[in-house]
């Protein structure tokens, strides 16, 4: 399955920077700057403590109830529109009712496939809050995996967005035992096996307002099998993971420790929410701290939908947090403010050490095109140019980062907002005991996790599950890289990935993919070590592994930088002059030897990582 997460021309306004020579003339005596540094905290907030989503939602509906809880366009056309805690509690409460009363699903595994939107986020709810088991599901699945996944989850409802119509239409006949296709956004009455959400929300609304308030009253048990995730994997086929209640809870708990969020913020909603990243902590965390959700319409219109959310916390992919920092930096450089914009930086920051933070005003331009009030980036899934993070700090927006797999539901470390570490993957949330497998010289070896917003298990795979554990409690989380004293964690590989070398040296293909990346000309890129001619690759040989890049040109730089209709053979001459340079930065054995170019794009994950396996068995 190839994901398209291709993101389109990100169009900013023009930059000009006209304030901030006013502000430059600004007189500073660093002596003085250096006498009123401001102590900074260095211990965690005191946290929350839930044990269920249901726990922490009916506290936000009760605490807040006429504040902004979702926002979404009906239309692209039309301003957003605005969902307040209670209509969103009530609605839960009513659909949760209908699920049970009227289809009977309490206890049995629902099916939630689309778009991020309102019905999504209502279906998620509801399942949590009491009504059985939720297993979302990736919206670009193919018909016949989408298929595969709803037998193998033995579901018995489809909740599906519009969009999705064509593909239910042409499995359905074969799954008799799915007992009702609920379609998001619809209104349509009961009939036979279909039925409207929006249908169900008003026939619950009846029911509770004859008296029956049973489905509030439902008890939850912490640590039921309550969400079903597929993975989608990058070096396998897809397991489906067992989370519970507790499980979302605890991350709601570890990252009040180290983030503080408040009635006034406002997240946006980019990514894909049957991933868990964004499920748990660009919706659940939000919603239990009383704060908003605004949906994004698509990745073409972040920019005009961030200006009229005005946002101020934002979940990215490094690819995006990459492309937003060039794109700027683009109409920066039209408007020849480079060395202004730095100085500028030097100075606020100088300034920020004081007391004094003036980095709104004088970034003015750069802020309104985001929406005008971000002050929170959380990257996850891969490392970020230690540069780009550092970029967006000196802009005064809190650069945050995350880590943690499905497997953790997701968070197992994040970046805290009062000892930020641009570079390290984050801080071993409070709850979590993180150490390092075997290190090596440099203390690298493979992550493991003990923790309680761990999984229950791989759904029907024990030997899966007793693979991935230690003997005392720890998962093995696959990834490779250190931990430092302070418990930031550093990412540096996958054990799957790594080349090997013959005089027994660990090369992890991330690191030199993160310096080929940085290149201009290149779109994408993935390192392997590749079998000398005639040899299978994974067979043993006494040759040494070819370190390979599989590159995609940016044809529309390459076009930009080296003119028009450039040759096939000259845009492999130019791609292999800066490997050659990318070669300097690397100790002789990890130097790139061979380089492939590839069309087309790479098959990926939803959170945008290459599917090795796959594109390796091509």
């Amino acid at each position: 399955m190839e994901l398209n997460f291709k993101i389109p021309k990100i169009k900013f306004g023009k930059i000009k920077m006209d304030t901030i020579e006013k502000i430059e003339e600004l007189k500073i005596d660093p002596e003085k700057v250096k006498k009123n540094v401001i102590k900074k905290r260095t211990e965690p907030y005191e946290h929350t403590n839930y044990s269920t989503v249901k726990e922490f939602f009916y506290r936000a509906c009760e605490l807040y109830p006429d504040e902004d809880c979702i926002l979404e366009k009906p239309d692209k056309k039309e301003p957003y529109k605005i969902y307040t805690f209670k209509e969103f509690y009530e609605d839960v409460n009513a659909l949760g009712t209908a699920l049970i009363k009227i289809l009977n699903q309490q206890n049995k595994r629902v099916i939630i496939i689309g778009e991020t939107q309102y019905s999504w986020y209502l279906s998620y709810m509801a399942m949590l809050c009491g009504v059985g088991i939720a297993v979302p599901v990736d919206r670009e699945l193919p018909d016949n995996e989408l298929e595969n996944v709803i037998k193998r989850a033995r579901a018995t409802a489809v909740i599906y967005s519009p969009k999705k119509s064509e593909s239910i239409n042409k499995i359905k006949e074969n799954m008799p035992e799915v007992e009702y296709f609920i379609e998001m956004n619809s209104n349509k009455p009961l009939e036979g096996k279909e039925v409207g959400i929006f249908n169900l929300v008003d026939t619950g609304k009846k029911i509770i307002k004859s008296g029956d308030d049973s489905f509030r009253k439902i008890e939850i048990d912490p640590d039921e099998f309550k969400v079903l995730i597929f993975t989608s994997g990058t070096t396998s086929n897809s397991k489906g993971v067992m989370i519970s209640n507790r499980n979302l809870a605890e991350n709601i708990n570890a990252v009040t420790a180290y983030v503080r969020l408040y009635p006034t913020d406002r997240l946006f909603s980019i990514l894909p929410l049957h991933h868990t990243y964004e499920s748990t902590i660009g919706f659940l965390y939000p919603l239990s701290q009383g704060a908003s959700v605004a949906v994004c319409q698509g990745l073409r219109y972040i920019v005009s939908d961030m200006k009229e959310a005005k946002p101020t916390a934002v979940l990215v992919v490094p690819l995006l947090v990459e492309t937003i920092y060039k794109r700027i930096n683009e109409s920066i450089k039209k408007s020849h403010k480079e060395a202004i914009v730095q100085s500028m930086m030097h100075v606020t920051n100088m300034l920020k050490g004081v007391g004094i933070d003036i980095k709104k005003k004088v970034f003015k331009e750069i802020y309104d095109n985001l929406g005008g009030n971000l002050r929170i980036i959380v990257s996850a899934a891969a490392p970020v140019d230690k540069k780009v993070g550092k970029w967006y700090e000196d802009l005064g927006i809190m650069f945050l980062q995350g880590y943690g797999l499905t497997e953790t539901a997701p968070i197992a470390a994040v970046t805290p907002e009062y000892k930020t570490q641009v570079g390290s993957a984050g801080r071993t949330i409070v709850q979590a005991d993180i150490k390092v497998d075997n290190p090596n010289e440099n203390g690298e070896g493979e992550i493991l996790i003990k923790s309680p917003t761990l999984m229950l298990g791989y759904y029907e795979d024990e030997e899966a599950t007793k693979e991935v554990m230690t003997a005392d409690g720890y998962f093995r989380s696959g990834d490779i890289g250190y931990v430092d004293d302070d418990k930031f964690v550093y990412i540096t590989g996958r054990s799957k990935n790594v080349i090997v070398t013959q005089n027994g040296k660990n090369i992890y293909p991330e690191e030199i993919e993160t310096l080929l990346g940085k290149v201009t000309e290149i779109k994408d890129v993935m390192v392997y070590g590749k079998a000398p001619e005639g040899i299978q690759a994974g067979k043993k040989d006494e040759r040494e592994l070819i370190i390979t890049a599989r590159v995609i040109p940016n044809k529309e730089e390459i076009e930009k930088l080296h003119g028009q209709n450039v040759s096939d053979k000259q845009i492999y001459d130019i791609i292999w002059g800066h490997i050659k340079e990318v070669n300097k930065q690397l100790t002789s054995y990890k130097a790139v030897k061979a380089l492939e170019i590839k069309e087309g794009e790479f098959e990926k994950t939803s959170t945008m990582k290459i599917k090795r396996y796959k594109e390796l068995n091509k």
